[in-house]
């Protein structure tokens, strides 16, 4: 089965273009619903020192922030295959002004002294990931500490982290840096945002997901709710619960935020989650599944929704789950790099070299990338509706940003600010052939459908 599904600002299935055929499906709407549900996620409040605050993202969630609203991010230390990077709880950050001119051979197949690219342009790590300074004198606030640097600075950690700021974000609520995604196991050593925890009992956790901050069992397990379930109230009996296993609370749990508890049965409660009972599905053999929202009537349950991507967007069912495709179908691909440095910088930035991302889609020839990798064009009236999704401007030769009026400036869509692709072997809707394209299944420097959801092929027996 085949399913073209078109997004109409998260909300509603509309027919695809002529040769496509069309249907409808709950799975588009289940995905994208930010346009009609805009709440963000409720988090613990928790001491601040003078001048930061929480800003709300639109995919991370709640985040941490400095005096002019830039994102806070920690680099935690990462083991890779042949040793570790990124820095350690409760020591000075590894982060320095020099600039790095060799690879590490961390990452195997390749030794270490390698030349890395563009080095009359290379940057510092401080030049890309600023650290936080604190003033002389700053004093510890709840897990808030400092940790003097190599240059005698003090620099403010979170929970023993030291912590940072981005140059790729230019306002508040910008995570252009890194990202709550856990990383691949062959992915470089990347930096994340760092925030407050979720506001949830401490029986469920908060996942982050393409889709949004998906609610999870502190096992990993999927959180779905029931249609069939009225406010508070659970309607699942009898059969459905060969199915369906209630999230019962703690004798000596109590309501809090939005969360509340509805009485199964005395002395029995069931967790709810803003009115909704809460449940596991007895068929999930995977953690953060979305398997239980193919049975009719049930869905996963969010925190915070992402917003929806350009409304020409479609939804195709492909050989692992759902990805993102254009409006003809062929699916979406973001790229991903970060170099085998010391300070891992990432690779995947218009700003950042461009050598990786030659040299694996078209052998080192910009030409040669045009035809198998070309970007996703955006249409003359095409506007990017939210901060996740953008129109930018890119000069194909040098894969760098181009301003609007220069002579072969292409006008393509971007995710997180970094343009997205195609794949020249997708000849079919919802055909993921350039899915793992590159140097450890495109997760260090490579390509990677835009998968929506992607265990299909887990389940199918």
């Amino acid at each position: 089965m085949r399913l073209q599904r078109k997004l109409m600002n998260g909300l509603a299935v509309a027919a695809l273009c002529a040769g496509l055929g069309a249907a409808t499906s709950a799975h588009a709407q289940e995905y994208w619903q930010s346009a009609s549900n805009p709440t963000t996620e409720d988090y613990v409040k928790v001491p601040l020192p003078p001048g930061f605050s929480v800003q709300a993202t639109p995919l991370e969630g709640p985040v941490f922030a400095d005096s002019q609203g830039k994102t806070l991010y920690r680099w935690p230390l990462k083991q890779l295959r042949n040793g570790d990077l990124g820095d350690r709880r409760g020591q000075p950050s590894t982060c320095t002004d020099e600039v790095t001119t060799t690879n590490t051979g961390l990452m195997s197949p390749y030794p270490g002294g390698y030349e890395l690219p563009e080095l009359d342009k290379r940057p510092s790590c401080v030049e890309v990931w600023p650290p936080v300074l604190a003033d002389e004198g700053a004093e510890p606030v709840g897990k808030w500490a400092t940790v003097k640097r190599d240059d005698g600075s003090l620099q403010w950690t979170f929970d023993g982290n030291p912590l940072y700021t981005s140059v790729l974000d230019k306002k508040p609520g910008d995570v252009n840096g890194g990202t709550k995604f856990e990383p691949a196991n062959d992915g470089p050593a990347v930096r994340e945002p760092v925030g407050p925890p979720p506001n949830a009992p401490p029986a469920f956790a908060v996942a982050q997901m393409t889709t949004g901050r998906m609610l999870v069992s502190y096992e990993g397990y999927a959180i779905y709710a029931s249609d069939n379930d009225d406010l508070n109230k659970s309607n699942c009996t009898g059969a459905c619960l060969d199915d369906w296993k209630p999230a019962l609370a703690p004798e000596t749990a109590q309501p809090q935020g939005e969360w509340t508890i509805n009485e199964r049965s005395p002395g029995i409660g069931q967790w709810a989650f803003r009115g909704k009972p809460l449940y596991t599905y007895v068929g999930d053999t995977r953690y953060r599944s979305f398997l239980g929202s193919d049975v009719p009537g049930w869905s996963n349950v969010f925190t915070q929704r992402a917003p929806a991507p350009p409304p020409e967007f479609t939804i195709q069912d492909a050989r692992l789950g759902h990805v993102l495709a254009d409006a003809q179908g062929r699916s979406i691909y973001v790229y991903n790099c970060g170099d085998d440095a010391p300070d891992q910088l990432a690779c995947d930035h218009p700003t950042t070299p461009q050598a990786y991302r030659f040299a694996i889609c078209g052998g080192g020839d910009p030409d040669k990338c045009l035809e198998t990798w070309p970007y996703v064009l955006a249409g003359e009236n095409a506007a990017g509706e939210n901060s996740l999704w953008s129109i930018v401007y890119i000069d194909p030769q040098t894969g760098r940003f181009a301003e609007p009026d220069q002579a072969g400036a292409l006008r393509v869509w971007a995710y997180r600010d970094r343009p997205v692709y195609h794949f020249v072997d997708d000849k079919r809707a919802g055909e993921t052939r350039g899915d793992g394209w590159g140097e450890f299944y495109g997760y260090r420097n490579g390509f990677k459908a835009f998968w929506l959801r992607d265990d299909f092929l887990d389940n199918a027996g």
